[in-house]
């Protein structure tokens, strides 16, 4: 009996469908959503942003997403077993919202620090990127959900991303930015990758050969390249290994490729590949009738709101303390809390990873609910926050049904309504689902608003287009809100803000109405919407506010100070302009900490920012954006509870004209020029000798370690081999506690240009105190090899170096490759 294949299968399959179907196939049905084919039994296909939550099909605060702590939180912790079971517990969220497919991890570079988006990925280096990416993807393809390793290739800023053309030399671009992708291809077979909107050397990412090498014939990818949503621009694409489009149901391939293909310009072929790898990619998740899944039911379950917490923890980076730290409970009396962020926490970045969780803990929370509301001040310090945030749900009342939220209604032009819901929040985003946002010509959105305050308010709307705010059915404001930027996102996710300033009684109620008009909107979006009614800061005394905390510093036994980023300083869709701290943080700690010399400093941003101030606080902890459990975990590590187990996955400058790598914004041709070749990140650092404030691979923890011993191989090492390293080391303090290992490599007489030093290998080991701990890591020779039209290995000597961050190696070993130096 002849055993017919799955291929054959989806082969047969395919030659049931007429070329219109399978073009259909090609282009998404909606934003989130593929077409069905009921003929052959293929249901839709649900995808979703990641990395850090799955939101679901709807952005709907009534359908809430847990949401874990950033990328770069993830990759502090240096453990590939974390990133795993974050994949998993992304893909029980995906299967709990009926979502086949998670388009992260994100593995783009931290190339600048300016990079707006950095606190989606996870680090400046390769290895590093690449070892926690792997670990993510087989996490979340282990419990049947696709993985969407994103975006390929060198998008690793955010400045006219969807023009911008990246020139970089096949060196750098191979054992840098390609490498961070490889393995999760090769070893963790991801299902799905997504390209990029930026181009490469020329040629945009959904046009480029790199689609088709290394990625299908190197790496022997089998799955579907989906592309950025609105990537495709042209019938191009369609010729080279880019599969599917997203959004549907416009775009630039169906009827044009259909004729391209009957007019014998695109081979029926090559459209035969990419519906193949559509029907795989059904069959895998359980979306293909009369195919097995590749995992009918998840198999990784946990408490996923003790995960958040244990990871927030786990990754946040302890980089001073002079001893403050852990605080004793009984022996600490009064606790000065601190900043704008303290209550008003940044859990996550902005841009479409955006996830809506049910509910977050604050620092501010976390540390009241550990040493009692009667022992804990807030002052506020300074003023973060800039535009419009969401009225507070507690103080708004739905005037149609008398629970908190509000109602919001569809207009058409005539000004009846086409459509109503009641939400829960203020600040609200229509992407795909059932609100009739192209055909309206008006939203509103109605609340009654009860202030817990008296003073001056400024109420209104951050969204983009002409805007009317009722107060008390009185007109107060009108506004044409109108984007600078031309990114979408940008307008979409981060739109500016108009309002006015309007006197408020605590507990006396205001009628409060907002209406958008959404006639005339065109572009790739017209049936999206985002808009947030809420209040942005009024005109503070800035001095006042500091004074007023140094006066609760003064009189506390410490101050713990929460300082960070805003969404309008970290997200997608735009770069940082400064890695300095918005507003007057910077002037609050400096006052702070001469008033308290016990100044604990938690700092709550996505990636690097600069801190003048470090030399004159007692502590520094580096918390993220630490998912809804933060202000937990940080009340965790400042108590002792839990160790910081995190070290830096990218350096932190003292300054930022010390930076050696920071350009994002291409020159007056369109170009960005990676100039710096493979001196990516702390390899530049390196190279030009700056001093950092913080180095790649820095942290401190509760204990004490001595690194013992560290051996490798005496005898040569054939190409393709891979290392063993042995090394021991001792927990020499009074504390459990958590060390990284770090493995770099040298190779001072190259007959090519290296790195100062380069990661090879780590690994995170726990110990009791006084314990010894033996670990084994393996260095693939591979990363010793240099590309030159393939891998190249010198033969001879090379060093690898021990320690526990870029600059503190105090062991070290020689190790020999055996050959000839021939490509590999």
């Amino acid at each position: 009996m002849e055993i017919i294949t799955v291929d054959q299968r989806l082969e047969a399959l395919t030659q049931e469908l007429t070329l219109e179907e399978k073009v259909r196939l090609l282009t998404g049905r909606d934003f989130w959503t593929t077409w069905p084919m009921e003929k052959i039994g293929l249901r839709r296909i649900l995808v979703s942003d990641g990395p850090t939550g799955v939101r679901g099909e709807a952005w709907d605060e009534r359908q809430p997403s847990v949401n874990f702590p950033s990328a770069t939180a993830i990759s502090s912790t240096w453990d590939p077993s974390m990133a795993d079971r974050l994949g998993a517990a992304s893909a029980v969220e995906a299967r709990r919202k009926g979502v086949d497919v998670v388009l992260g991890p994100t593995i783009n570079l931290h190339r600048s620090p300016l990079g707006g988006r950095h606190f989606e990925a996870f680090s400046e280096d390769p290895v590093l990127t690449a070892e926690l990416a792997a670990a993510y993807v087989n996490g979340v393809q282990r419990n049947g959900v696709g993985a969407t390793p994103k975006h390929y290739v060198a998008n690793d800023s955010e400045t006219d991303r969807f023009t911008v053309d990246v020139q970089v030399d096949e060196r750098p671009l191979r054992e840098v930015y390609l490498l961070a992708f490889e393995k999760a291809i090769v070893e963790s077979q991801a299902w799905l990758v997504m390209s990029a909107y930026n181009s490469i050397n020329g040629t945009t990412a959904t046009e480029n050969d790199l689609l088709e090498t290394p990625l299908n014939t190197e790496w022997g990818f089998d799955g579907v390249v989906i592309s950025d949503w609105t990537a495709v621009r042209t019938i191009d694409s369609a010729r080279a290994s880019q599969d599917l489009v997203m959004p549907g149901p416009d775009g630039p391939w169906g009827e044009a490729l259909v004729a391209a293909v009957r007019a014998g310009e695109i081979p029926e072929a090559s459209v035969d590949r990419k519906v193949l790898r559509i029907l795989q990619l059904a069959a895998r998740v359980g979306a293909l009738e009369g195919f097995e899944p590749a995992q009918a039911e998840p198999m990784d379950l946990e408490d996923l709101i003790a995960f958040t917490r244990e990871a927030s923890a786990a990754g946040t980076v302890m980089v001073k303390n002079d001893g403050v730290l852990p605080l004793n409970r009984a022996a600490t009396g009064t606790v000065a809390v601190i900043g704008h962020n303290a209550k008003h926490a940044r859990t996550q970045g902005g841009g479409s990873a955006t996830v809506l969780p049910e509910k977050t803990v604050s620092p501010l929370q976390g540390i009241r609910a550990r040493f009692g509301n009667d022992n804990v001040t807030y002052s506020i310090g300074a003023i973060v926050q800039e535009g419009v945030v969401e009225l507070p749900l507690d103080q708004t009342t739905n005037p149609s049904t008398g629970e908190p939220g509000l109602r919001v209604s569809f207009l058409d032009d005539a000004g009846h309504e086409l459509f109503t819901e009641d939400r829960r929040s203020t600040a609200l985003v229509w992407f795909g689902g059932d609100a009739p946002v192209r055909e309206s010509s008006a939203v509103r959105l109605h609340t009654v608003f009860t202030p817990n305050e008296s003073g001056t308010v400024r109420l209104g709307a951050a969204t983009v287009g002409q805007t009317r705010v009722y107060v008390n059915n009185a007109l107060v404001h009108e506004g044409n809100i109108k984007v600078d930027g031309k990114d979408i996102a940008e307008s979409f996710l981060a739109p500016p803000s108009s309002s006015v300033e309007i006197p408020v009684s605590a507990g006396v109620p205001l009628d409060v109405l907002v209406e958008l008009n959404t006639a005339d909107r065109t572009g790739p979006l017209d049936n999206a919407l985002s808009i947030t009614l809420g209040t942005e800061p009024a005109d503070t005394d800035s001095e006042v506010l500091i004074i007023e905390a140094v006066k609760a510093a003064r009189e506390a036994d410490v101050a713990v100070v929460v300082v960070g980023t805003n969404s309008r300083v970290e997200s997608e869709g735009y770069d940082r302009t400064t890695l300095d701290l918005p507003g007057m943080q910077d002037r609050l700690v400096h006052a702070v900490a001469a008033a308290n010399p016990r100044t604990i400093v938690i700092v709550n941003a996505g990636s690097p920012v600069i801190m003048p101030w470090r030399h004159e606080v007692a502590a520094i902890l580096i918390g993220y954006f630490g998912g809804q459990e933060f202000g937990n975990a940080l009340t965790d590590i400042i108590t002792g509870t839990a160790e910081p187990g995190g070290r830096l996955p990218t350096t932190w400058p003292a300054t930022q004209g010390t930076v050696p790598v920071i350009k994002t914004t291409p020159d007056a041709h369109g170009k960005l020029r990676y100039d710096e070749g493979i001196h990516v990140g702390y390899r530049a650092w390196l190279k030009t000798e700056a001093t950092p404030a913080y180095e790649f691979g820095y942290g401190l923890g509760y204990t004490t370690w001595k690194l013992n011993t560290a051996n490798a191989p005496a005898h040569p090492v054939t190409p393709g081999e891979a290392i063993p390293v042995t090394f021991t080391l001792t927990n020499t303090g009074e504390r459990f506690g958590k060390q990284v290992v770090q493995v770099y490599a040298e190779k001072k007489d190259s007959a090519v240009e290296r790195p100062v030093r380069w990661l090879v290998a780590f690994a995170p080991v726990w110990a009791r105190p006084g314990e010894t701990v033996t670990a084994t890591v393996k260095v693939p020779t591979r990363l010793l090899a240099y590309w030159d039209n393939g891998w190249t290995y010198e033969t001879g000597e090379h060093t690898l170096r021990f320690g526990t961050s870029v600059s503190d190696l105090p062991l070290q070993h020689k190790v020999y490759l055996s050959g000839d130096g021939v490509p590999a």
